[in-house]
């Protein structure tokens, strides 16, 4: 039986967050995909796991529309293998990955694969040189036959549906610029698939490597893949643990790790930071109202990190060139946790390049 805090701690070192310093090369949450989701995403995620995003160049960084649509920083220098490993399992995988645009596929006899290649095709064709998404979209629009094309009333136009365009973006070998609002896509240099993504970026290898113990369930719904299609390709070099009266797999060169795991760091994670993007939320967060706070329908909170548990949520407060910080712890924090905190908050002023005009504690 696994203490479910064992778990938290083991997923805090194996995810870096009391890490001190680093570099792009040596970071884990690289190799599954940092989220890049508002002013305090992927690149707050690398700082708070030590790296110096200031002097890291960002041409080493690529971002890329991947696992669930949503964009997410990788390596540069991986992008063969990162484009072999987002892949869809099958066709019935890559037909639940693209929601309700996989219908009209399906009646027209379309197979969803060979969609996304088309998709994929029609897109490289039109992205010769940095393009905003409307423009594409309205261009694909106009080259593709019905069953790829939804009316949208906010927009009053017709337009391909989102996710298969999304996931086509890697199959075309284009990227989204950095800091573009709208996104801006463009062609990659040299881009070519790997044959295989290797251990080292195997989706489901990498979550149970940074966010296990988990069970097929857990991998598929980070994935919003089939369960089956997760339990075909479960690795064979897994223990099993017991996670709150639940079996869970273990890659056995972690049990290690598993059972010495422990943690000391305090972090403000971002809302989209990869320790709480875990399918687990009762093991992160067991009390159904904090639960509720801190994954909201709308208007993420990031979430407060102390010694290996959430214990609150925060919020930025910007105002012009000044940062306000606000808390709401969910107990009595300590003084050495609440001064900790604020150093946090002063490290996350400075990554804005803005100045801290302090910290509110809800009591």
């Amino acid at each position: 039986m696994v203490d479910p805090r064992q778990v938290m701690n083991f997923r805090v070192q194996a995810q870096q967050l009391d890490r001190v310093e680093g570099t792009l090369a040596d970071t884990a949450v690289l190799d599954i995909g940092v989220q890049e989701t508002g002013p305090d995403g992927g690149r707050w995620a690398l700082a708070i796991r030590g790296v110096d995003v200031a002097a890291s160049s960002v041409a080493d960084l690529i971002l890329l529309w991947t696992v669930r649509g949503a964009p997410h920083l990788y390596r540069r220098a991986d992008l063969g293998k990162v484009a072999a490993a987002v892949e869809p399992f099958s066709d019935a995988d890559a037909g639940k990955r693209i929601y309700d645009a996989a219908r009209p596929l399906k009646a027209a006899g379309i197979g969803i694969l060979a969609a996304l290649d088309e998709v994929a095709a029609q897109m490289r064709a039109i992205v010769t040189g940095p393009t905003v998404k409307g423009e594409v979209s309205g261009r694909l629009a106009a080259v593709m036959p019905e069953p790829y094309l939804r009316s949208c009333r906010p927009c009053g136009a017709t337009h391909l549906y989102e996710m298969p365009f999304r996931l086509a973006a890697v199959r075309a070998g284009l990227e989204l610029r950095l800091d573009t609002s709208p996104p801006v896509l463009q062609r990659t240099a040299g881009f070519e698939k790997a044959v295989a993504p290797g251990d080292r970026f195997d989706l489901i290898r990498t979550y149970l490597r940074l966010l296990g113990p988990a069970t097929p369930k857990h991998v598929a719904d980070y994935l919003d893949a089939p369960v089956k299609e997760v339990k075909a390709r479960w690795p064979e070099d897994v223990i099993v643990v017991m996670v709150g009266g639940e079996a869970r797999s273990l890659l056995a060169a972690d049990e290690p790790a598993l059972e010495s795991a422990a943690a000391t760091a305090v972090r403000l994670l971002g809302p989209f930071d990869l320790f709480l993007q875990a399918r687990d939320r009762a093991t992160l967060v067991p009390g159904t109202a904090h639960a509720k706070e801190l994954w909201p329908v709308l208007g993420r909170p990031g979430a407060v990190l102390v010694d290996g548990e959430v214990v609150g949520t925060w919020r930025p407060r910007k105002s012009g060139r000044t940062l306000k910080v606000a808390v709401h712890p969910w107990r009595k924090l300590p003084a050495t946790a609440r001064d900790s905190i604020v150093e946090q908050a002063e490290r996350l002023a400075a990554y804005r390049a803005v100045a801290l005009a302090g910290v509110e504690f809800a009591t």
